[in-house]
């Protein structure tokens, strides 16, 4: 007999909210010259850190798909094209930064701040791997505007990386009060 995971509607209903937040926080600029600065990170690290793996990704997953079949959810807008885009690379780290958070939280025997701190900026640390490969890649076979590593380091990396380290801060400090009041202590673990 083959083994089927318990689908939690619960979580599934809060995973769709993360799916919202994700969304209307790529709305959420702060402008500046080269990279805007949204709210997408701050909302997915969060889905991560509360939700676990599953639903976690799954919100991630949800807001790709979502965008991909045309629904302007994306900070320039969605349909199939926009993984073309050189910044579509973040949209799919989102997704793989979140499980590997996910898991981390969902491993650990005692969750707090630190915890969720350490978690977080793994995520964003493979957003920031998988979203600056895409970006080279698709400036250098796409586009035909290859960048050198340099360039692509003060380009993706050096305007972003302090906001996004704060927004890490906030969302452990979010998840820590938010758990609770959500009800999702979970024990350390635990099948999801």
């Amino acid at each position: 007999m083959k083994y089927q995971k318990k689908v939690d509607i619960r979580m599934l209903v809060l995973s769709a909210l993360f799916t919202a937040l994700i969304a209307v926080g790529a709305f959420i600029k702060i402008p500046v010259p080269l990279w805007p600065f949204t709210l997408q990170t701050l909302f997915t690290t969060m889905a991560a850190l509360l939700l676990g793996p599953r639903y976690g990704t799954l919100a991630c997953v949800a807001y790709m798909v979502l965008g991909l079949i045309g629904l302007p959810v994306f900070t320039g807008g969605g349909g199939p094209q926009y993984i073309f885009k050189p910044t579509f690379g973040c949209i799919i780290g989102f997704a793989v930064g979140a499980l590997l958070a996910g898991m981390i939280v969902q491993r650990a025997r005692k969750r707090g701040f630190g915890l969720y701190l350490a978690a977080g900026l793994a995520d964003i640390a493979v957003v920031y791997v998988i979203g600056m490969g895409w970006f080279w890649a698709i400036k250098a076979f796409y586009l035909h505007d290859p960048i050198g590593v340099w360039t692509l380091f003060v380009t993706c990396f050096v305007p972003t990386i302090g906001v996004d380290v704060l927004k890490t801060v906030l969302a452990a400090g979010l998840a820590v009060r938010l758990e609770g009041a959500l009800g999702l202590h979970r024990a350390p673990a635990a099948t999801e």
